[in-house]
């Protein structure tokens, strides 16, 4: 199976917070499930957890490389760029990742955030999305129980594949 590919800066163990969730599923495939995670103005359509997404420079609503745009998430008010998308093709996984960043000096937030999504034989599709934080909000972020990021994501998780289900059952 394919991993995240991660920046300087932002590799997991090293970075202030991590957060990964991963699910399997059968019946769909990772061309089936990339349109609701590439078009993002979709998310809040699933995914309680985003909000107000808006593009700059008259991009969107497909995410693309170097597209900024900005969204609610987790209480903070997020800008973001892309820095990987790589749709699915055959025998190759879709990629998804942004950098994000919220707040200024200690309330400064700093995020990787990544997706890979990748056919696997059996009808099997592979959804993984990790994240990770940099910046005192991280910090506090890492202590918290239940940790929101792993709860949260997987909210996001479960809700994209069943808006992927919904789709393919119409």
């Amino acid at each position: 199976m394919n991993e995240i590919i991660w920046p300087e800066g932002y590799m997991p163990g090293f970075s202030d917070n991590f957060a990964s969730n991963e699910v399997i599923v059968a019946g769909l495939s990772a061309a089936e499930v990339w349109p609701f995670l590439s078009n993002a103005p979709l998310w809040p359509t699933y995914y309680a957890n985003s909000a107000n997404i808006r593009f700059h420079g008259g991009n969107g609503p497909e995410l693309a490389n170097g597209v900024r745009f900005y969204f609610e998430t987790f209480g903070f008010p997020v800008e973001a760029e892309v820095v990987e998308y790589e749709p699915p093709v055959a025998g190759r996984p879709g990629r998804v990742a942004w950098h994000g960043w919220a707040g200024e000096g200690d309330t400064r937030l700093d995020v990787h955030h990544a997706w890979l999504i990748e056919d696997l034989c059996g009808g099997r599709v592979r959804i993984l999305t990790q994240e990770t934080q940099n910046g005192k909000p991280a910090e506090e972020l890492a202590k918290t129980k239940p940790n929101p990021m792993i709860n949260g994501h997987q909210d996001w998780l479960e809700g994209l594949v069943d808006a992927a289900r919904q789709k393919v059952r119409k």
